[in-house]
């Protein structure tokens, strides 16, 4: 008996929109369905610590992701509630 392996690759775009005292980062997703999603982190710079922009880029990137997984989560809760309430078998 042989089993086949699906494989799926979804890629994340991430951008940066930076001044030397705050880091907006926007991350994005395209579903297979089409349906993009979209989520933003933002960071900034305490007053007193030198200017690193990649600190604050990792840390508004790590909360634009944060926002996409609950966007995520939401997206694939709506899916299943209209694959229960229709009835359609699951393939």
């Amino acid at each position: 008996m042989s089993t086949m392996m699906l494989t799926a690759n979804w890629m994340i775009d991430v951008r940066f929109e930076e001044d030397p005292n705050h880091t907006v980062a926007t991350a994005s997703l395209r579903m297979p369905n089409g349906r993009e999603l979209r989520a933003t982190g933002r960071a900034r710079r305490n007053p007193g610590d030198r200017p690193v922009a990649a600190i604050g880029e990792e840390i508004a990137c790590a909360r634009a992701l944060s926002q996409l997984t609950h966007a995520m989560l939401d997206f694939a809760a709506d899916e299943v509630e209209v694959n229960v309430h229709r009835g359609d078998p699951v393939p």
